[in-house]
Protein backbone atom coordinates (compact mmCIF):
# COMPACT_ATOMS: atom_id res chain seq x y z
CA UNK A 1 0.00 0.00 0.00
CA UNK A 2 2.92 2.31 0.79
CA UNK A 3 4.27 1.92 -2.75
CA UNK A 4 0.82 2.55 -4.21
CA UNK A 5 0.54 5.79 -2.21
CA UNK A 6 3.73 7.14 -3.75
CA UNK A 7 2.76 6.22 -7.31
CA UNK A 8 0.28 9.03 -8.04
CA UNK A 9 2.63 11.70 -6.64
CA UNK A 10 5.43 10.43 -8.85
CA UNK A 11 3.22 10.38 -11.93
CA UNK A 12 2.05 13.92 -11.20
CA UNK A 13 5.55 15.32 -10.68
CA UNK A 14 7.19 13.63 -13.67
CA UNK A 15 5.61 15.84 -16.42
CA UNK A 16 6.32 18.95 -14.38
CA UNK A 17 9.90 17.81 -13.88
CA UNK A 18 10.53 17.34 -17.61
CA UNK A 19 8.78 20.61 -18.53
CA UNK A 20 10.89 22.64 -16.09
CA UNK A 21 14.05 20.78 -17.05
CA UNK A 22 13.52 21.31 -20.79
CA UNK A 23 12.45 24.96 -20.45
CA UNK A 24 15.35 25.85 -18.17
CA UNK A 25 17.92 23.95 -20.24
CA UNK A 26 16.73 25.43 -23.54
CA UNK A 27 16.52 29.01 -22.31
CA UNK A 28 19.86 28.81 -20.49
CA UNK A 29 21.57 27.37 -23.57
CA UNK A 30 20.10 30.12 -25.73
CA UNK A 31 21.20 32.88 -23.38
CA UNK A 32 24.64 31.30 -22.91
CA UNK A 33 25.16 31.38 -26.67
CA UNK A 34 23.89 34.97 -26.84
CA UNK A 35 26.22 36.00 -24.01
CA UNK A 36 29.18 34.41 -25.75
CA UNK A 37 28.34 36.21 -29.01
CA UNK A 38 27.99 39.56 -27.21
CA UNK A 39 31.32 38.97 -25.47
CA UNK A 40 33.09 38.21 -28.77
CA UNK A 41 31.58 41.28 -30.43
CA UNK A 42 32.66 43.39 -27.46
CA UNK A 43 36.24 42.08 -27.60
CA UNK A 44 36.45 42.76 -31.34
CA UNK A 45 34.99 46.26 -30.91
CA UNK A 46 37.38 47.05 -28.06
CA UNK A 47 40.40 45.92 -30.08
CA UNK A 48 39.30 48.20 -32.93
CA UNK A 49 38.58 51.04 -30.51
CA UNK A 50 42.06 50.84 -29.02
CA UNK A 51 43.54 51.36 -32.47
CA UNK A 52 41.62 54.60 -33.07
CA UNK A 53 40.87 55.74 -29.52
CA UNK A 54 40.38 59.47 -29.06
CA UNK A 55 38.21 59.60 -25.93
CA UNK A 56 38.49 58.15 -22.44
CA UNK A 57 35.84 56.97 -20.02
CA UNK A 58 33.57 53.98 -19.65
CA UNK A 59 30.54 55.87 -20.96
CA UNK A 60 32.33 56.51 -24.22
CA UNK A 61 33.56 52.91 -24.50
CA UNK A 62 30.46 50.80 -25.24
CA UNK A 63 32.71 47.88 -26.20
CA UNK A 64 33.65 47.52 -22.52
CA UNK A 65 29.97 47.43 -21.58
CA UNK A 66 29.38 44.71 -24.19
CA UNK A 67 32.23 42.65 -22.75
CA UNK A 68 30.92 42.91 -19.19
CA UNK A 69 27.35 42.23 -20.31
CA UNK A 70 28.43 39.20 -22.34
CA UNK A 71 30.43 37.74 -19.44
CA UNK A 72 27.52 38.22 -17.03
CA UNK A 73 24.92 36.69 -19.34
CA UNK A 74 27.14 33.74 -20.21
CA UNK A 75 28.20 33.00 -16.62
CA UNK A 76 24.68 33.13 -15.17
CA UNK A 77 23.10 31.18 -18.03
CA UNK A 78 25.88 28.57 -17.99
CA UNK A 79 25.22 27.92 -14.30
CA UNK A 80 21.52 27.41 -15.02
CA UNK A 81 22.24 25.18 -18.02
CA UNK A 82 24.65 22.88 -16.17
CA UNK A 83 22.44 22.81 -13.09
CA UNK A 84 19.37 21.79 -15.07
CA UNK A 85 21.17 19.17 -17.17
CA UNK A 86 22.87 17.53 -14.19
CA UNK A 87 20.00 18.13 -11.74
CA UNK A 88 22.49 19.84 -9.44
CA UNK A 89 20.57 21.41 -6.59
CA UNK A 90 23.44 23.71 -5.57
CA UNK A 91 23.84 25.17 -9.06
CA UNK A 92 20.08 25.60 -9.46
CA UNK A 93 19.85 27.46 -6.18
CA UNK A 94 22.80 29.64 -7.20
CA UNK A 95 21.14 30.35 -10.53
CA UNK A 96 17.90 31.36 -8.82
CA UNK A 97 19.52 33.64 -6.24
CA UNK A 98 21.72 35.35 -8.85
CA UNK A 99 18.65 36.05 -11.00
CA UNK A 100 16.82 37.37 -7.95
CA UNK A 101 19.78 39.60 -7.04
CA UNK A 102 19.90 41.01 -10.59
CA UNK A 103 16.15 41.64 -10.53
CA UNK A 104 16.32 43.43 -7.17
CA UNK A 105 19.29 45.48 -8.36
CA UNK A 106 17.37 46.59 -11.44
CA UNK A 107 14.42 47.65 -9.28
CA UNK A 108 16.71 49.58 -6.93
CA UNK A 109 18.38 51.35 -9.86
CA UNK A 110 14.97 52.24 -11.24
CA UNK A 111 13.84 53.68 -7.90
CA UNK A 112 17.12 55.59 -7.55
CA UNK A 113 16.64 57.04 -11.04
CA UNK A 114 13.07 58.08 -10.15
CA UNK A 115 13.98 59.57 -6.76
CA UNK A 116 17.15 61.31 -7.93
CA UNK A 117 15.96 62.01 -11.46
CA UNK A 118 17.38 65.54 -11.63
CA UNK A 119 20.80 64.51 -10.35
CA UNK A 120 20.95 61.51 -12.70
CA UNK A 121 19.87 63.62 -15.66
CA UNK A 122 22.61 66.13 -14.84
CA UNK A 123 25.24 63.35 -14.89
CA UNK A 124 23.93 61.95 -18.18
CA UNK A 125 23.70 65.42 -19.67
CA UNK A 126 27.32 66.17 -18.82
CA UNK A 127 28.48 62.86 -20.32
CA UNK A 128 26.44 63.30 -23.50
CA UNK A 129 27.69 66.86 -23.95
CA UNK A 130 31.25 65.61 -23.69
CA UNK A 131 30.43 63.03 -26.36
CA UNK A 132 28.76 65.64 -28.59
CA UNK A 133 31.82 67.85 -28.23
CA UNK A 134 33.93 65.04 -29.78
CA UNK A 135 31.14 63.67 -31.99
CA UNK A 136 33.25 63.48 -35.15
CA UNK A 137 36.35 62.25 -33.34
CA UNK A 138 34.92 59.04 -31.91
CA UNK A 139 33.06 56.79 -34.35
CA UNK A 140 31.94 54.53 -31.48
CA UNK A 141 30.00 57.25 -29.72
CA UNK A 142 28.80 58.79 -33.00
CA UNK A 143 27.15 55.55 -34.10
CA UNK A 144 25.44 55.09 -30.73
CA UNK A 145 24.11 58.65 -30.56
CA UNK A 146 22.91 58.50 -34.17
CA UNK A 147 21.05 55.27 -33.41
CA UNK A 148 19.47 56.68 -30.22
CA UNK A 149 18.38 59.89 -31.95
CA UNK A 150 16.70 57.94 -34.74
CA UNK A 151 15.28 55.17 -32.56
CA UNK A 152 13.79 57.44 -29.89
CA UNK A 153 13.01 60.46 -32.11
CA UNK A 154 15.16 62.85 -30.09
CA UNK A 155 18.06 65.24 -30.51
CA UNK A 156 20.96 66.00 -28.18
CA UNK A 157 21.06 65.27 -24.47
CA UNK A 158 18.69 67.61 -22.66
CA UNK A 159 17.49 69.32 -25.86
CA UNK A 160 18.51 69.93 -29.47
CA UNK A 161 20.52 73.06 -28.55
CA UNK A 162 23.14 70.83 -26.90
CA UNK A 163 24.75 70.67 -30.34
CA UNK A 164 26.07 74.18 -29.71
CA UNK A 165 29.05 72.61 -27.88
CA UNK A 166 30.31 70.93 -31.06
CA UNK A 167 32.72 73.19 -32.94
CA UNK A 168 31.33 72.19 -36.31
CA UNK A 169 27.68 72.76 -35.31
CA UNK A 170 28.25 75.87 -33.22
CA UNK A 171 26.67 79.04 -34.55
CA UNK A 172 30.12 80.61 -34.29
CA UNK A 173 31.37 78.26 -36.99
CA UNK A 174 31.55 79.00 -40.70
CA UNK A 175 31.11 75.60 -42.33
CA UNK A 176 27.94 74.07 -43.83
CA UNK A 177 27.11 72.42 -40.48
CA UNK A 178 27.28 75.68 -38.53
CA UNK A 179 24.25 76.40 -36.33
CA UNK A 180 22.63 73.12 -37.37
CA UNK A 181 22.12 69.57 -36.10
CA UNK A 182 22.98 66.16 -37.62
CA UNK A 183 20.51 64.63 -40.06
CA UNK A 184 19.68 61.92 -37.48
CA UNK A 185 17.74 64.62 -35.61
CA UNK A 186 15.49 65.28 -38.61
CA UNK A 187 11.88 64.11 -38.82
CA UNK A 188 11.19 61.52 -41.49
CA UNK A 189 8.00 62.26 -43.38
CA UNK A 190 7.60 58.63 -44.43
CA UNK A 191 9.28 55.29 -43.56
CA UNK A 192 12.36 54.67 -45.68
CA UNK A 193 12.50 58.26 -46.87
CA UNK A 194 15.97 59.42 -47.97
CA UNK A 195 16.80 62.42 -45.81
CA UNK A 196 18.87 65.36 -46.98
CA UNK A 197 22.00 65.35 -44.78
CA UNK A 198 21.67 69.13 -44.39
CA UNK A 199 18.04 69.00 -43.28
CA UNK A 200 19.06 70.39 -39.88
CA UNK A 201 20.69 73.46 -41.41
CA UNK A 202 20.39 76.65 -39.32
CA UNK A 203 18.05 75.19 -36.73
CA UNK A 204 19.92 76.01 -33.50
CA UNK A 205 19.03 79.69 -33.68
CA UNK A 206 15.31 79.05 -34.17
CA UNK A 207 12.52 78.59 -31.62
CA UNK A 208 11.19 75.14 -30.73
CA UNK A 209 7.73 75.79 -32.18
CA UNK A 210 9.26 76.68 -35.54
CA UNK A 211 11.02 73.31 -35.74
CA UNK A 212 8.29 70.83 -34.74
CA UNK A 213 7.95 69.67 -38.34
CA UNK A 214 11.67 69.77 -39.17
CA UNK A 215 13.68 68.18 -36.36
CA UNK A 216 13.05 66.42 -33.06
CA UNK A 217 13.39 69.07 -30.38
CA UNK A 218 13.08 66.68 -27.42
CA UNK A 219 16.33 65.63 -25.74
CA UNK A 220 17.35 61.96 -25.73
CA UNK A 221 17.65 61.81 -21.93
CA UNK A 222 13.93 62.55 -21.58
CA UNK A 223 12.96 60.35 -24.55
CA UNK A 224 14.77 57.28 -23.20
CA UNK A 225 13.47 57.94 -19.68
CA UNK A 226 9.87 58.12 -20.92
CA UNK A 227 10.38 54.93 -22.94
CA UNK A 228 11.55 53.02 -19.86
CA UNK A 229 8.64 54.32 -17.80
CA UNK A 230 6.11 53.44 -20.52
CA UNK A 231 7.50 49.91 -20.84
CA UNK A 232 8.18 49.32 -17.16
CA UNK A 233 4.97 47.39 -16.51
CA UNK A 234 5.54 45.07 -19.47
CA UNK A 235 9.19 44.56 -18.52
CA UNK A 236 8.25 43.88 -14.91
CA UNK A 237 5.65 41.33 -16.01
CA UNK A 238 8.14 39.49 -18.22
CA UNK A 239 10.77 39.38 -15.48
CA UNK A 240 8.28 38.22 -12.85
CA UNK A 241 7.06 35.45 -15.18
CA UNK A 242 10.59 34.03 -15.15
CA UNK A 243 10.22 33.38 -11.45
CA UNK A 244 6.80 31.69 -11.59
CA UNK A 245 8.20 28.17 -12.10
CA UNK A 246 10.25 28.61 -8.95
CA UNK A 247 7.30 29.00 -6.60
CA UNK A 248 7.26 25.24 -6.05
CA UNK A 249 11.06 25.05 -5.57
CA UNK A 250 11.78 23.13 -8.79
CA UNK A 251 15.38 22.52 -7.78
CA UNK A 252 13.99 20.10 -5.17
CA UNK A 253 11.49 18.60 -7.60
CA UNK A 254 14.15 18.03 -10.24
CA UNK A 255 16.55 16.49 -7.76
CA UNK A 256 13.93 14.23 -6.19
CA UNK A 257 12.62 13.10 -9.58
CA UNK A 258 16.13 12.33 -10.84
CA UNK A 259 16.85 10.24 -7.74
CA UNK A 260 13.72 8.19 -8.31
Amino acid sequence: MGGGGEGPAWRDSLPYYYCVKFALSASSTLFSTAGLVIFCVGVYAEVERQKHRTLEGLFLAPAVILILLGITIFAVSFIGMVGSLRDNRTLLKTFFWVLLAIFITELLLLFVEIIFEKQMNAVFHSSIQDGIRHYYDDLDFKNILDYVQQKFSCCGGDEFRDWHVNRYHSCNGSGPLACGVPYTCCIRKAPGEVINTLCGYRTLNQERLELVNTIHVRGCIHAVSFWFKDNFEATLGIVCSLFLPWHARPEETMTECSLR
